[in-house]
């Protein structure tokens, strides 16, 4: 069991790829971000500036070239934006395919995908194949898969974006109600800046050319809340100006 009030703690990270042309380009340069246990932070910034490198970075499928990371997590778990569900299994498959991966029963895996699926409101479409549910429920069956593993620490890229407006602002109040009940960290890149003031603890905002972080917003104000209160204007209008600058 992790102690440490900071989950995760990145210094001087950088981050290179190599062009098309054959050219070494920098994507993230001097990125220092701490992040408290249990806290919903959300990375915001214009396209090109680098939040979904920095969020793989974090999770650990991207290894940077320069920096420093302190992850004081057991079980991190990641929520894509395309979904990323395996189409040749059904959903109760895909929701404990990484419990079997990790050596638990078929039979225990199972009852654990039950009870997610049940959680996520899509217990009845449980033998069905992806490609027979909507995009908002493709969503529920990754965050289910997800929550499957109990992680102490959930990364989500732009998990919304591919969707309806309807379904996204269901999604998002059913996820609030998720990381309340489970008090797990999250951390999620968005592209909607109304989104990441409505659900996240901190907004941190990114620069481009390269990626860089200039700003971090600290929210304190319960949830739910209100979009149209002067409050949320004035920090919305802070940062859309940081991201215009």
């Amino acid at each position: 069991m992790q102690t440490d009030p900071h989950i995760l703690k990145l210094a001087g990270i950088g981050h290179t790829f190599i062009t098309d042309a054959g050219v070494a380009s920098r994507s993230l340069s001097d990125i220092d971000l701490t992040i408290k246990r249990g806290s919903f932070v959300s990375l915001v910034g214009p396209s090109g500036c680098g939040k979904s490198t920095l969020l793989r970075i974090m999770a650990g499928l991207l290894k940077p070239a320069h920096g420093t990371i302190e992850r004081n997590f057991d079980k991190p778990a990641m929520v894509f934006q395309n979904f990323g569900l395996l189409p040749w299994l059904t959903v109760i498959e895909n929701v404990g395919f990484g419990l079997e991966m990790s050596g638990m029963k078929k039979s225990a895996a199972r009852q654990i995908a039950h009870e997610k699926l049940h959680e996520v409101g899509l217990l009845e479409h449980a033998y069905k194949y992806p490609r027979e549910l909507s995009g908002g429920q493709r969503q529920r069956v990754s965050i289910a898969r997800a929550l499957a593993v109990s992680p102490d620490i959930l990364f989500m890229d732009e998990p919304f974006s591919s969707l309806d407006p309807f379904t996204a602002a269901v999604l998002k109040k059913d996820l609030l109600i998720i990381w309340e009940k489970y008090k797990m960290t999250v951390v999620m890149v968005s592209h909607i800046i109304e989104d990441a003031i409505l659900m996240s603890d901190e907004v941190v905002v990114m620069a481009a050319h390269p990626g860089t972080i200039i700003g971090h917003h600290h929210i304190h104000t319960l949830r739910p809340r209100d979009d149209r209160s002067p409050e949320f204007f004035e920090l919305f209008d802070a940062i859309e100006k940081s991201i215009k600058g």
